[in-house]
């Protein structure tokens, strides 16, 4: 684990650092080649430079967010927001279910909204896959 993600966990609550743990263990097996690090304060992981999934503690809980989520056409996500982005917030450890998670992460692979360029672009988005 990378020592800034792994600074963010150790931040946590016994409970958010395990539903933490969990939910990097599963994005790394399931996006082995992206790229993690800590961007706007918490972990995101990304393809060729686009933003794809990413986990942040709130208030109440730790929200899982995909940043092009809406277009996935699966149960289970929330719209977030005014672009794409749709996430899933959990309290519990026990409440991740695996499998949809690793079909989210595939969606998330062949599913993806431009954010890398949508400053460029002047909050228009793109598909890019």
């Amino acid at each position: 684990m990378e020592q800034d993600i792994k600074n963010y966990h150790d931040s946590l609550s016994p409970a958010d650092f395990e539903i933490c743990n969990l939910l990097y263990k599963v994005i790394c097996e399931n996006l082995p080649k992206a790229e993690r690090k800590i961007w706007h304060a918490h972990p995101v992981w990304f393809l060729d430079g686009n933003p794809i999934v990413g986990y942040s503690k709130l208030k109440a809980s730790v929200r899982l967010l995909f940043w092009s989520g809406q277009s996935f056409g699966v149960e289970g996500l929330v719209p977030e927001g005014s672009f794409k982005a749709a996430e899933v917030r959990y309290t519990d450890v026990k409440q991740i279910k695996k499998k949809d998670l690793k079909l989210w992460l595939s969606k998330a692979k062949n599913i993806q909204w431009d954010y890398k360029n949508i400053v460029k672009r002047k909050g228009v988005l793109e598909r890019i896959k």
